[in-house]
């Protein structure tokens, strides 16, 4: 996720240079056949572009409020994840007998490699790696065993409960009432999951830079009168402005895909971590995420 930083420039540029190196082509492609055809190619009225350049305007704006609101969604789908963790931890301690304390710490700490795993399988990591610290040898062999990690987790963790049921050690309402927030869990995980997996259609973004080459050969058209020092700069100014939109769209619509743009998953998992300990009062407790650039993940 972004921080209110100064962004570096070349984390700018790098967004957009190889369609400026097309623009910058096209530019001097166009430049050269209008002034060598400039006989046989008619003139192009500067309202064609300036049509071609609303058009676009219009479709960048679409595509920036979809891109939005599925980084929205993503956001919402972790805040619900943090505010549903304190929960609980809450719960367990609010209806677990006093002498549980060591099964409220297993089921927290699984409930924080569940977290952890998660985000990691969001960007296409591997969702058993680094869990040492909170599950056991045997549950990490168990999970690997899953193509799903962070689901096998959260079936620990419900099975966990269900046999301090059994056991009698969990009432009848303290069970439906936990059990209604590891269901929070799965609708959580799974409509992170279904933003993963369903993509913007790509034939959008192709369009979009047709139309906008498109926008650009006009334009240079157009300004076929003024000379090339001043014209291919000004087409490299215009044609970057459209890409960086684009380009911010294209990040966003992806929230969990392990760029600067991503929902901060990993800090938010510190978070829950620094939280629950706190809550079941351990003594290990990490210190907050922070970064030197200008984004945390």
């Amino acid at each position: 996720m972004l921080l209110k930083k100064k962004i570096p420039f070349s984390y700018i540029f790098k967004k957009v240079r190889k369609e400026l190196l097309y623009v910058l082509a096209i530019g001097l492609v166009v430049y050269y056949c209008t002034s060598v055809f400039k006989n046989f190619i008619p003139e192009m009225p500067l309202g064609i572009p300036a049509f071609l350049g609303t058009a676009i305007s219009v479709i960048l704006s679409f595509k920036l409020n979809q891109s939005y609101d599925r980084w929205w969604e993503a956001r919402k789908i972790w805040g619900s994840i943090v505010n549903e963790s304190r929960t609980f931890v809450l719960q367990l301690q609010s209806f677990l007998p006093a002498g549980l304390t060591d099964d409220i710490k297993k089921i927290t700490f699984r409930h924080i490699a569940w977290c952890y795993s998660l985000s990691r399988s969001l960007r296409g990591q591997d969702g058993a790696e680094n869990l040492q610290e909170y599950l056991t040898d045997g549950e990490i062999k168990e999970i690997s065993a899953h193509q799903n990690r962070h689901l096998a987790i959260l079936q620990l963790n419900t099975l966990h409960i269900a046999s301090l049921r059994e056991q009698e050690r969990l009432s009848l309402f303290a069970h439906v009432q936990i059990n209604n927030t590891l269901v929070n869990f799965s609708n959580a995980m799974g409509m992170a999951e279904r933003i993963k997996t369903t993509v913007f259609p790509v034939t959008y973004r192709y369009f979009l830079h047709l139309t906008i080459y498109l926008f650009l050969i006009t334009l240079s058209i157009s300004l076929r009168d003024i000379e090339s020092y001043f014209e291919i700069p000004l087409l490299l100014v215009i044609s970057a402005a459209f890409f960086l939109l684009e380009k911010t769209a294209s990040h966003m619509e992806n929230p969990f895909s392990n760029l600067p743009t991503d929902t901060a998953m990993t800090t938010i998992c510190n978070t829950i971590e620094i939280n629950l300990k706190q809550l079941i009062k351990e003594e290990n407790i990490p210190e907050p995420s922070t970064s030197d650039t200008f984004y945390i993940l």
